[in-house]
């Protein structure tokens, strides 16, 4: 390898993957340099997981004061500032960018430089021009919101998930296209604010059956229309869109929203030039150890086509960090070990996952056994008057070691950390049935499914 190089190891963009694999190198000793040709964060901290959470918070509040159960203590909301609520969105990104990011790069000391990278070659880089040559590198531009080849779309100037959290005033009507975690945010985000919103596509099309039906069911109780169907077309028509779905169904809203999956970010990057592959759906292509076609290049996060979560993409640049920077050639190389991922959706009431479902563990060949517990089973629920959804979990029908946990309930994704833990400790379900938990959480629920393997009568509160 040459070793006349100036910098350890250089990272091109300066999201979760970017800054995991910054520190992660600066910890070992290395020298490290992020080019960031945009904005600093990278995508969750700017355009994704921070905005559209405070955005989902904020019309979660509107909608609870809305939706009230308790009639004596009457609550009310008025029309939606958004401009103020986008305005707040901001503060709080420019706040988070600066102590999470410019601030972090200060304390490891490592430089942020801005600048489009270009592979000039497969050993060296050039940031606006400039030649940089590093001992490796590391690519790790993320992903952006993919516009789908559909007929018409170029008439209503389509927003995304970065373009509807722009906005400084509600849509009276929204089309949202696409039925995965960025769809039903975004439909159940406008339609909590004010607008009406219709949703295309296939509700949580990888969640469990049980609680995809349930989710379907309540977003019809806030008022969204639901086609579960493939978008065909689209068309404007008396100053709105229309979209008209595979079967001739047809949706009219004042702006159509496109949720339909995220694509590589990789223009610019001379990827061909350094011998680096990408795979059928432009992502690169990279093995266990984050190491692409071209040994000197690794790449971490969305731009590997990896789950699209931030703290997966920390993961894989942690990893691509280590492995890239090795020294000894005998070194075990590192690799993510995805056991018990979780995932969360984050509408009202949330939907979560970790491990398997139960589909993926039939898939894979192995039998399984599988409870489900309505909300109305837990007390948490019924003291909050609120009892829409269920918990479910998939286990090992030989062993009972638990393989899966999912849930549709306000906090399921606290609920997933317990779950994660026991599904990397292998527990069963016996062990969970018999593992403490506190009274009146929704946490209490996995104990209580649990205890549907053993028991499927009637139990006592705290039985």
């Amino acid at each position: 390898m040459d070793e006349k190089y100036e910098v350890d190891l250089a990272v091109v963009g300066s999201g979760g993957a970017a800054m995991s694999a910054a520190i992660a190198a600066r910890q070992a000793g290395h020298t490290v340099v992020l080019i960031e040709r945009g904005v600093l964060g990278g995508t969750c901290v700017n355009i994704g997981c921070v905005p559209s959470k405070t955005l989902l918070a904020a019309a979660g509040a509107r909608h609870t004061a809305l939706a009230n159960p308790f009639g004596g203590a009457p609550t009310g909301a008025g029309p939606v500032d958004l401009t103020a609520l986008v305005r707040q969105k901001d503060e709080l990104i420019e706040h988070l960018r600066g102590a999470k990011y410019a601030d972090v790069a200060a304390a490891h000391g490592f430089e942020i430089l801005p600048g489009q990278a270009r592979f000039l070659d497969g050993r060296t880089m050039a940031v606006d021009g400039r030649p940089l040559r590093a001992r490796t590198y590391l690519v790790a531009t993320g992903a952006e919101p993919a516009v789908p080849n559909l007929p018409g779309l170029e008439q209503v100037e389509p927003l995304t998930s970065t373009t509807a959290m722009e906005l400084d005033q509600v849509p009276e009507s929204l089309v949202v296209i696409g039925g995965g975690y960025v769809g039903l945010e975004q439909a159940q985000l406008f339609a909590h604010l004010g607008a009406r919103v219709s949703l295309v596509g296939r509700v949580a099309p990888r969640a469990e059956p049980e609680l995809a039906a349930r989710l379907r069911e309540i977003f019809t109780q806030d008022g969204i229309t639901v086609i579960e169907e493939h978008a065909g077309s689209v068309a404007t028509e008396g100053g709105q869109a229309v979209v008209t779905t595979v079967s001739g169904r047809q949706v009219r809203g004042a702006r159509v929203l496109l949720a339909t999956g995220r694509a590589a970010r990789t223009d610019g990057l001379g990827l061909q030039s350094a011998g680096v592959e990408v795979d059928a759906a432009g992502f690169i292509a990279v093995d266990a150890h984050q190491r692409t076609t071209n040994p000197r290049i690794y790449a971490a996060g969305d731009v590997t086509g990896a789950p699209q979560f931030v703290y997966v993409a920390a993961a894989t640049g942690r990893v691509a960090a280590r492995n890239a920077l090795a020294t000894d050639a005998e070194d075990a190389l590192s690799q993510v070990d995805y056991a018990g991922l979780p995932a969360v959706v984050f509408t009202r009431p949330q939907l979560a996952s970790a491990g398997l479902t139960e589909a993926q563990v039939l898939a894979r060949g192995r039998a399984c056994e599988c409870r489900v517990l309505d909300l109305s089973e837990v007390p948490r629920a019924l003291v909050n008057h609120d009892t829409r959804g269920a918990v479910k979990i998939v286990a090992d029908a030989t062993t009972g070691t638990v393989l899966g946990v999912h849930a549709l309930a306000d906090g399921a994704g606290e609920i997933m950390l317990a779950a994660t833990y026991a599904i990397k400790a292998g527990m069963s379900v016996d062990d969970l049935a018999d593992t403490w938990a506190p009274y009146l959480t929704m946490a209490e629920s996995l104990r209580l499914t649990a205890g549907l393997f053993r028991n499927q009568m009637p139990t006592s509160c705290c039985a």
